[in-house]
């Protein structure tokens, strides 16, 4: 499966891939928001084999891609969907500092709202982020999420617990003509 933005080929990950995403998984800055990390060379390699395992499940319902930035064929940082029933997804991206505030991120999550809506005939993704981590939320609103509240302690993670801020949009919400991405495989399930 590759998605195809004005900027970035989102793709699925391959194994060599992992020194590319090991340079911001292994970053303080980049895992203060996020429930893993900073990833040693062992955790980053173990993600990526687990992200081509998911690849070859038959009714595949998680997609971690690889975010590659056409002009330099670089890879920048990641996103995802994961599908759940009935027929909701949920979105995440993860990006190398050196590439925040440029736009990456509400366009890779762009692309994943278009294929989980258009391939995947989702009616609701949601999308979640701690409550620090205002560049996220920045990001959902960017690409018409809408915030539906806070989810008090509901993860624990590095011995204590954590609330998360929930946005979402629907399927009747999202308007394609902003930026649908182009799809090279027509069989993307």
């Amino acid at each position: 499966m590759q998605l195809v933005t004005e900027r970035l080929i989102i793709r699925e990950f391959k194994q060599e891939d992992w020194e590319a995403v090991h340079l911001y998984a292994s970053s303080p800055l980049v895992a203060t928001h996020m429930i893993w990390g900073p990833n040693t060379e062992e955790d980053t390699k173990e993600f990526v084999s687990r992200v081509i395992e998911q690849q070859q499940v038959q009714l595949r319902k998680d997609f971690e891609m690889a975010v590659v930035l056409k002009a330099t064929n670089q890879i920048i940082g990641g996103c995802g969907i994961h599908l759940s029933e009935p027929k909701q997804g949920e979105i995440g991206y993860c990006f190398n500092p050196e590439f925040w505030r440029q736009g990456f991120a509400a366009e890779a999550a762009t692309a994943m709202l278009d294929f989980g809506f258009q391939v995947h005939g989702l009616h609701r993704i949601y999308a979640t982020c701690r409550p620090d981590n205002i560049g996220s939320a920045k990001v959902m609103q960017k690409i018409g999420m809408t915030y539906e509240g806070r989810l008090r302690e509901h993860m624990q993670h590095k011995g204590k617990w954590h609330d998360s801020l929930l946005h979402s949009i629907l399927e009747q919400e999202f308007n394609r003509e902003d930026s649908s991405p182009e799809q090279d495989d027509p069989d993307l399930s």
